[in-house]
């Protein structure tokens, strides 16, 4: 009996340094990873990608712990031109054939403000992985009404270049900024 209450001491002083890893995946619907570009130096031309998908792990609630991993599908992309679209797929950019996914997982997370980070991970594109850093602010976690179910927001942008990964190094920057301004919206389900 002896022997018995030491196992269950030791069970419930292990289990109480136990953590809960959250995994949150994005919701479709409510979600968007979009980029902008500068088309001749005067105006935005905008896109995204419509085939996504990231996870969220933490084992906080307030998520300073969140490792984030993001898989796009190259082919989903859409900037509302057809033509355009084709020629962005094609070997003088994204080379979907080749590449067909980006792929990002973040390696750190520094919280800068209530609810704001540094989220640093590997981007790779078109073959090629670098570090990036963008901005990710934390919206908040409510109990979604119609599902019942604890959904949290975030809200990335950041900046890249998109001759650091080989993409449209052809094109100048006169015809086609070599800055790409990321934006991502999403709602997470647990």
């Amino acid at each position: 009996m002896k022997k018995i209450a030491i196992i269950l001491s030791a069970f419930f002083v292990l289990t109480a340094f136990t953590t809960t890893v959250s995994t949150w995946q994005n919701d479709d619907p409510h979600s968007q990873l979009g980029f902008a570009v500068k088309h001749l130096g005067i105006a935005d031309v905008s896109g995204t990608f419509n085939d996504f998908d990231v996870t969220v792990t933490s084992s906080k609630p307030d998520f300073t712990d969140a490792v984030f991993e993001l898989t796009a599908n190259v082919a989903s992309l859409d900037t509302r031109v057809e033509a355009r679209d084709t020629h962005l797929k094609s070997a003088d950019f994204f080379d979907v054939e080749k590449f067909p996914t980006i792929t990002f997982k973040s390696t750190s997370l520094e919280k800068t403000d209530k609810d704001k980070f540094k989220l640093t991970g590997n981007l790779t594109m078109h073959g090629i992985t670098k570090p990036v850093t963008m901005d990710l602010n934390y919206n908040g976690t409510v109990e979604n009404t119609m599902n019942k179910k604890q959904t949290a927001g975030f809200q990335l942008t950041g900046t890249i270049k998109r001759t650091d990964f080989g993409i449209g190094v052809n094109f100048p920057e006169q015809m086609i900024s070599d800055e790409v301004r990321i934006k991502a919206d999403g709602e997470f389900i647990q």
